[in-house]
């Protein structure tokens, strides 16, 4: 299995910007392709992007493509999200979740980190 745990949230102004971050730990990183989840108030969650094992290969919700930028460091066992240009509806709890490349589901998911856009 692997743990996950997110941080970086916060409080920011829209237009403004901020970085997500996930460490792993567990099984080895590079074996999982992972992913970004946001779940706003009063509603479900939803996906945001993705990122296979390699890096290579990147995935973007139409709602945060041109925005928002998903990247991974194994060296690091860290996965990134980069905010940019965030909007009120960016308001979120944000998810870090692992999908072994194997698997066809997320099964291991962080806690999650809150962000708030002001407006």
């Amino acid at each position: 299995q692997v743990q996950l745990v997110e941080s970086g949230g916060g409080l920011v102004q829209a237009g403004g910007s901020l970085r997500l971050s996930c460490v792993a730990s567990g099984r080895t990183f590079r074996t999982y392709d992972m992913g970004w989840f946001r779940q706003a108030p009063g509603k479900g969650r939803e996906f945001v992007a993705s990122v296979s094992w390699s890096g290579t290969y990147t995935s973007y919700a139409d709602s945060v493509k041109g925005r928002f930028t998903i990247s991974r460091d194994n060296a690091k066992n860290t996965m990134y999200l980069q905010m940019n240009s965030v909007n009120a509806e960016d308001t979120a709890v944000y998810y870090c979740a692992a999908r072994d490349i194997h698997a066809s589901t997320y099964d291991y998911w962080g806690q999650g980190t809150q962000v708030t856009v002001s407006s």
